[in-house]
């Protein structure tokens, strides 16, 4: 603490050793910050618009749905609630790994979205800090 006193009062500058540490700080809140929203990313339309990818990802589900009745066809006959089963279990797991891959490529995105908002909040209530700091001081 005393060598604090005698470099003077806390100022958050640009070119001052406090900004590698507000970088690093913005960047793993915006990795967490991305990671924790990525399911919510992936079943919100309005939040995580991916143009054409959700409609994709539904068509590759219908995709896999007839290509597995045609590899099973031969269950047609015998087990119809089986066969829609193996259906349904195929598309959902389409589906899943199309938004996950697509979440995937779009998330570092948002993680740095989320970063630059973090790092402009700590830089701000750094400011404000400093400046009531100082306020106090005189």
């Amino acid at each position: 603490m005393a060598s604090a006193e005698k470099e003077g009062p806390w100022t958050p500058g640009l070119r001052s050793p406090y900004v590698p540490n507000l970088v690093a700080y913005s960047l793993v809140v915006g990795l967490c910050a991305a990671i924790a929203l990525a399911p919510v990313l992936q079943r919100s339309a309005w939040l995580f618009p991916m143009p054409g990818s959700r409609s994709g990802c539904q068509q590759l589900g219908r995709y896999e749905s007839l290509r597995t009745e045609v590899s099973l066809a031969d269950l047609a006959g015998r087990d119809g609630a089986a066969l829609a089963y193996a259906r349904a279990s195929q598309s959902h797991e389409a589906v899943a790994d199309c938004l996950a891959s697509t979440t995937t490529r779009w998330l570092p995105l948002y993680g740095l979205g989320a970063a630059v908002l973090a790092g402009l909040g700590a830089w701000s209530f750094g400011r404000a800090r400093a400046r009531r700091e100082s306020d106090l001081a005189t």
